[in-house]
C-alpha cells in the first residue's frame, strides 16, 4: 500500500545527512536486504543499469578509505558503507547483455528489439555521448542515490551522501583497475548517534515559491 502524503513528509523531513552513526546498531537483515533491492530497482536511462553498488562490511578497507574520504568518521562508524561505482565505457556487448536479459523477462524475441537495440548503440556506442559515457553514467548514479536515501528513510534508517572524498584513491583502495568501473559517489548508512548534533538543526531551504515554477 502507498503511505500517505504526510507519512512521505514526515520521512523526508526526518532525514538528514548524518555526521555521526552509532557503531554499535546494525541495520536488522530484511530491512537491509529490501535497501539492497531498492538500488536494484533503480531507473535507469534505457534501462541500461550502468552501475554497481559496493557494500564495503570490510574494516580493514573503511579504515583505509577513511582518510581518503576527508577524515570523515561515517566511513568507520555506519553499519554498511554503500560505494556506488559508474560505468567508464559503454561497448555492443553491454547494450546486448540488457537486449537478451528484456528478451528473457518478457517473453521477446531478440530480433524484435532490433530498433531498440540500434537506438542505443548509435546514442552510446557510436555517437557523441559515447566520448562522455563516465558522466553519463554518473548522473545515473545520482537516480540511484536519490531513490536509496527516500529508501532509507521510509524505513527509519540514516545515510548520508557524500561527495567528500578522494576518488581515484577510492578506486586504487577498491581495485577497480581494468574493470571498466570508477567511484561516483558514497553512501554511509545506519543509525544515528544521540549526540549527533545535527539531528535537531531546522533544515534550511529556499522558499517554494522561488524553487518551484509551474508553466
Amino acid at each position: 500500500m502507498p503511505v500517505t502524503p504526510a507519512d512521505l513528509l514526515v520521512h523526508l523531513s526526518w532525514r538528514y545527512a548524518t555526521k555521526a552513526f552509532d557503531p554499535t546498531k546494525s541495520i536488522p537483515a530484511a530491512t537491509w536486504e529490501a535497501l539492497v533491492e531498492s538500488l536494484v530497482l533503480t531507473p535507469s536511462s534505457y534501462g541500461l543499469q550502468p552501475w554497481k553498488f559496493l557494500i564495503v562490511d570490510n574494516p580493514a578497507l573503511r579504515t583505509a578509505l577513511r582518510p581518503k574520504s576527508w577524515g570523515q568518521a561515517q566511513v568507520e562508524q555506519c553499519a554498511h558503507l554503500v560505494v556506488i561505482l559508474g560505468r567508464t565505457t559503454m561497448a555492443e556487448a553491454d547494450i546486448d547483455r540488457l537486449i537478451a536479459a528484456t528478451a528473457g523477462a518478457r517473453g521477446a524475441a531478440v530480433e524484435a528489439l532490433a530498433g531498440y537495440r540500434g537506438m542505443m548503440i548509435k546514442d552510446l556506442v557510436y555517437g557523441p555521448r559515447s566520448k562522455v559515457i563516465a558522466e553519463w553514467a554518473a548522473r545515473q548514479c545520482y537516480i540511484a542515490l536519490g531513490q536509496f536515501m527516500l529508501a532509507c528513510a521510509s524505513v527509519g534508517v540514516d545515510a548520508c551522501p557524500m561527495e567528500g572524498f578522494e576518488p581515484e584513491a577510492y578506486n586504487e583502495i577498491l581495485k577497480l583497475e581494468g574493470t571498466g568501473y570508477h567511484t561516483v559517489v558514497v553512501c554511509p548508512v545506519g543509525y544515528r548517534a544521540a549526540g549527533d548534533k545535527y539531528a535537531a538543526l531546522a533544515k534550511v531551504r529556499f522558499p517554494r515559491s522561488e524553487v518551484v515554477q509551474t508553466l
